[in-house]
């Protein structure tokens, strides 16, 4: 197969014959549907109601498409920053019209790390609609702060000098230190599904989620257990102290308007 070849068929696999233009296409028709999932405080010291906005596309054959059939074509073809721009201005405009939610939270890419343009874009958002930006919190996955450090830092100091939130999203997946978070400075840690799924059966889980709390306990820093999915493991987390859960035996994803 020579490249050209090679070049269609992978892009075939996106599902599109064009994928740079389907993608365009919807984000200039907004042809996207928000929803966000509540992360809910279970300690009665931090009342503050968040939630994860989430993006779904809409495909007229196949109703809403989840983030798995169409964000990996956003990464291949470097437009990831562009969409977390489209997510950011949409969500913001909702949170500039009367909302329960407080605080939204946003996954940000390994690409939009590294777009230097990405933050002073959401404070313009931010301030045409009238949203403090302390209302505003960016998620930024383990894994992109174990292979890309720098950025991370940068994009970090640049939202809390923003007024911004801090996530650290996924944390356990792989980490075997707790220094990058130390120079992150991050506000929350969110404790990856791996763990919290088996606290109740494994001793590693055990293990993981007791350094984990003992460190952020050191550092002040706020937990949100993610993935939460059983009573069981809700009632456990409550034992542990953490502060937050999220998940859908919390509180299942659902369009943004219905929750706001």
């Amino acid at each position: 197969m020579d490249d050209n070849s090679l070049e269609r068929a992978e892009s075939e696999l996106a599902g599109w014959s064009d994928p740079v233009t389907r993608l365009r296409e919807a984000l200039q028709k907004n042809e996207f549907e928000l929803y966000c999932q509540p992360i809910v405080a279970l300690t009665p010291r931090e009342q503050l109601p968040m939630a994860e906005v989430l993006v779904r596309l809409r495909e007229e054959e196949r109703a809403l498409l989840p983030p798995g059939e169409f964000l990996p074509a956003f990464e291949h073809f470097g437009m990831m920053a562009q969409l977390d721009r489209w997510v950011v201005f949409h969500a913001v405009q909702r949170l500039g019209r009367a909302t329960r939610i407080k605080r939204f939270t946003f996954n940000v890419s390994e690409q939009t790390l590294q777009d230097a343009e990405f933050l002073p874009y959401v404070e313009a958002v931010a301030r045409k609609y009238g949203v403090a930006p302390a209302s505003l919190a960016f998620e930024i996955d383990e894994s992109h702060v174990l292979t890309r450090l720098d950025p991370a830092v940068r994009f970090a100091a640049a939202a809390r000098a923003l007024g911004c939130g801090v996530l650290i999203d996924g944390f356990g997946r792989h980490a075997a230190s707790f220094t990058p978070l130390k120079v992150l400075r991050a506000d929350f840690i969110k404790v990856d599904g791996s763990v919290v799924r088996k606290l109740l059966t494994s001793d590693v889980a055990r293990t993981k989620m007791n350094a984990i709390l003992r460190f952020a306990q050191a550092l002040r820093l706020n937990i949100v257990a993610e993935c939460v999915e059983e009573s069981a493991i809700l009632e456990h987390l409550k034992t542990l102290k953490v502060s937050h859960a999220q998940g859908f035996g919390v509180h299942p994803p659902r369009p943004i308007d219905e929750v706001a």
